[in-house]
């Protein structure tokens, strides 16, 4: 394990839109169309898997992925949360915590299936202004891993 790899996309850029950056990992929310409270846990050094880290960062990356998440639950109210950790197509580790609505385009299906139902503009407009509030509400949560 190295803590860069100029080939990868997630030692090289944010990843995404950042939120909060601690020591060891960063929280982005990703760019993902019609998905508008998804976010990423980010381990800064470049490591391909879960079991690549210590018994303390493991505690610590799955730390601050609850810690998401239960934002994610207080302030948003979701049908769902979704987490993941593929790694496929960029295997730097992250883990995807994302929250999930009835009226989603792909719900109950996971994101990247085919879509369910048209997407809900109204409804994702409301999510996405409600942003700023939750970003500030994970900085205030993630303060103590700062």
């Amino acid at each position: 394990m190295s803590d860069t790899n100029d080939s990868c996309v997630l030692c090289t850029t944010p990843g995404g839109a950042p939120v909060w950056q601690g020591a060891k990992l960063r929280v982005i929310r990703a760019e993902e169309p019609g998905f508008p409270a998804f976010y990423r846990v980010v381990w800064t050094a470049h490591s391909a898997e879960f079991s690549d880290l210590s018994e303390e960062d493991r505690l610590l990356c799955m730390q601050v992925v609850a810690a998401v998440e239960r934002v994610l639950r207080v302030q948003l109210a979701p049908t769902k949360i979704n987490l993941a950790a593929l790694g496929n197509m960029v295997p730097h580790l992250h883990w995807h915590v994302i929250a999930r609505f009835d009226w989603d385009s792909h719900f109950p299906a996971a994101i990247w299936a085919p879509a369910q139902r048209e997407r809900s503009p109204e409804q994702e407009a409301a999510l996405v202004a409600r942003l700023p509030e939750i970003d500030a509400h994970l900085v205030a949560t993630l303060q103590p891993w700062s």
